[in-house]
């Protein structure tokens, strides 16, 4: 059973949005994955209906990389604690930090208190990057609609590693097993055909990442542990739930 949820700890929606002071000179894991994500042909999100679960465990796989969150086995869970002090690598981390700050949190709370207030920020922040292109309209002159366009040639460059690991074989480094086992959480892999083509073994390596088989180099370090454990459970609170 998950711990009660505390809403005076989350941060308020409009911290998440970060600030120009403090924003990653490189590209944080949870934007590579939401960028992956983007379904360049239609313009759409593939996995909209459990993405605050893939959003919120990369947030998580973010804090474990900057040393800023640790996790402990028990019986039936695991939970996640903010640990360090001082300013966070990129703003858009403050809000899960601060909600793990005053106590433990099972990863599937930790999820449900963050997930669900990363998707605008995180695509202004892709925006911002260049990454994607965001025109805005109308429809019928009257109705706000906004399309999302490639900007950036980096979502070819993360497919790229995503399809040597699914497709070629090769051992991915900890942000790209991590971004393949969200992708394969989320049930979208099948969707990327024209780029992974998609079969059995494309199917049993996601599930292989899925289970935290990251290879030796993960196996060696304590944070790529802390991220692999974070991201595994992400993985089963995602896929408990029904997809539409």
């Amino acid at each position: 059973m998950t711990d009660d949820l505390e809403p005076q700890a989350a941060a308020a929606p409009g911290a998440a949005a970060g600030d120009a002071e403090r924003i990653s000179p490189d590209p944080l894991l949870v934007e590579d994955t939401l960028l992956l994500l983007f379904q360049p042909d239609s313009g759409s999100i593939a996995g909209e209906n459990i993405l605050f679960y893939v959003l919120g465990g990369a947030v998580l796989g973010d804090l474990a990389l900057a040393g800023r969150v640790e996790t402990e086995k028990r019986a039936l869970s695991t939970r996640v604690q903010a640990t360090g002090a001082g300013a966070l690598p990129d703003a858009l981390l403050e809000p899960a930090w601060s909600f793990l700050a005053p106590k433990p949190r099972g990863v599937q709370t930790a999820l449900a208190a963050i997930g669900p207030e990363l998707r605008g920020p995180v695509l202004d922040r892709l925006v911002a990057r260049g990454d994607l292109n965001r025109e805005e309209g109308k429809t019928l002159g009257i109705f706000p609609t906004t399309k999302l366009t490639l900007g950036s040639g980096r979502r070819d460059a993360l497919m790229g590693r995503v399809r040597a690991a699914l497709v070629d074989g090769e051992a991915p480094d900890a942000r790209t097993a991590a971004s393949i086992a969200l992708l394969s959480a989320s049930g979208t892999l099948p969707q990327f055909h024209r780029e992974i083509p998609w079969s059995g073994d494309v199917y049993t390596r996601g599930k292989e990442l899925e289970r935290g088989d990251w290879g030796a180099a993960a196996a060696s370090s304590a944070v790529t542990r802390t991220m692999a454990a974070i991201i595994g459970n992400a993985v089963v609170a995602a896929t408990v739930l029904p997809r539409s």
